[in-house]
C-alpha cells in the first residue's frame, strides 16, 4: 500500500511556488493521473493567482488544505478554508487563491 504524507508535500509545494520555478503555483499528482478514472493532484497557489476558467473533465472536488480559495463559474460560487470540501460544477469554472493556498483536487473521469 502506498501512502502520501500530505502536510510535508503542501509545505514543499508552497515553497516551490514562492521560489517562482513554475510561476505562482506548483503541483504534484499524488494518485492516478492521465488515463486513470480517479486522479488526485495537490496544487499550491500564491495569493492572487488562479486556475483560469476551464471545462470540468469529470466529477471533481477541491479540498482546501491551507489558505483560502474562491471557486467561480461566471460568478462566485463560494470560498473554502482549510478542511472544507468544495464541489466543482459541471460547467466552465475557475479557482482563485485569496491567500497563499494549497488544495487537493480530486477528479473522477468516465473512461
Amino acid at each position: 500500500m502506498e501512502t502520501n504524507s500530505l502536510g510535508p508535500l503542501a509545505d514543499a509545494l508552497l515553497a516551490e511556488a514562492r521560489a517562482g520555478a513554475h510561476g505562482r503555483r506548483s503541483a504534484r499528482t499524488v494518485y492516478g493521473g492521465n488515463g486513470s478514472a480517479l486522479a488526485q493532484t495537490m496544487i499550491a497557489l500564491l495569493s492572487g493567482s488562479s486556475l483560469s476558467d476551464h471545462e470540468n473533465p469529470g466529477h471533481a472536488t477541491v479540498l482546501v488544505v491551507r489558505g483560502r480559495v474562491r471557486l467561480t463559474a461566471g460568478e462566485v460560487l463560494g470560498e473554502g478554508t482549510p478542511f472544507e470540501l468544495l464541489a466543482v460544477p459541471e460547467a466552465v469554472h475557475g479557482l482563485e487563491a485569496v491567500e497563499d493556498s494549497v488544495i487537493l483536487l480530486t477528479v473522477a473521469r468516465q473512461i
